[in-house]
This record gives C-alpha cells, structure tokens and sequence, in this order.
C-alpha cells in the first residue's frame, strides 16, 4: 500500500511540474536575433535562430587589424530549456577553444552568455548588449587576382565595394 501512495505521489508531483513549466512564458526565438557587443565591447555577433538552437557570427570589431575574425562563427546549436537556449557551444577565438554555452535573454537589449566546460559550477557569465542598428558591420569578400597566369586569392575586408563605373574601369 505505501508503495502504491508513493508513486501516486511521485506522479502527481511530476504531473505538477509539467503544468507549471508549460505556464512559463518563453519568447520566441526570434526575441534573440539581432547584433550583439560581446561583454569586451571589441566585437558585435549576430545572433538568430537556426534550426532548433541559436547561431552567432562575428560582424564587427573594434580593431581592424583582427579583420580576419569577421564572420567565424562564435555560437551555435542548443535546444530550447524555460526561457534560454542551452546545451549549445561557445567559441572563444583567444584561445581557440570551445564550450558549452547557455543563452538567456535578460531585456529586449540584453542577453545573459554563460560559457561553462562540462559542468556550470565551472562558468564564465557574460552580458551582452544590443548594438546600435547603425552599427558599420564589416565583410568578408573574396576576389581572385590572376596576375601573369597565377591566380591569387585576394582578401578584402573592412569596406563597401561598389561596382567600378565605366571611367574607373577604363584608368584601371
């Protein structure tokens, strides 16, 4: 008999459980798009959802000369857990590292990134703020240069380019 009343109990206690977490309001996915300074300030990702996780590429940094980091991509995968997306992975381009990674959306501004390696008593929290929508986002273009017959690959970072008009092409 006490048997029986525990695992009433035990039911009736996951059965509870369940209607409060479907209760929970989430935000959808798309509440977590947008361009995001990471909590150094030396780079903006675009954050948005894809699949059934979140992805962020690098779209913007402070300094230039580190122009080769535009558009790695910094988080990826998780599942939706309640209000965050978890269980995806972070990277960290300082030491080329990856880690497990937690997304919660603190305000329409702010996000809470909690990098963490194998467990979260191991954590590292970030904060995350939205970028201005004016924000100059860098881009990566590639062009191929054939000089002599080689062909070289060429990079071209940080800049607009727009297509030569007939005079410019002419003098180049």
């Amino acid at each position: 008999m006490t048997a029986f009343r525990s695992l009433k109990t035990a039911t009736f206690a996951t059965l509870t459980g369940a209607a409060l977490m479907a209760l929970v309001p989430s935000a959808p996915a798309e509440a977590f798009s947008g361009v995001y300074y990471d909590h150094s300030g030396r780079s903006a990702i675009k954050v948005n959802p894809c699949g059934a996780g979140l992805c962020g590429r690098i779209v913007w940094l402070k300094n230039p000369s580190h122009s080769k980091a535009c558009g790695t991509a910094v988080i990826g995968g998780g599942k939706r857990v309640g209000k965050s997306y978890d269980t995806g992975w972070i990277y960290n381009p300082e030491n080329g590292k990856k880690y497990s990674v937690e997304v919660t959306q603190i305000s329409a501004s702010q996000l809470k990134v909690m990098g963490y390696a194998g467990s979260k008593m191991l954590s590292k929290t970030m904060v995350w703020r939205r970028a201005p929508s004016n924000l100059k986002l860098c881009s990566r273009t590639r062009s191929i240069s054939i000089d002599k017959g080689k062909p070289e690959l060429v990079e071209l970072n940080w800049g607009d380019f727009t297509q030569l008009d007939e005079n410019q092409k002419k003098t180049n």
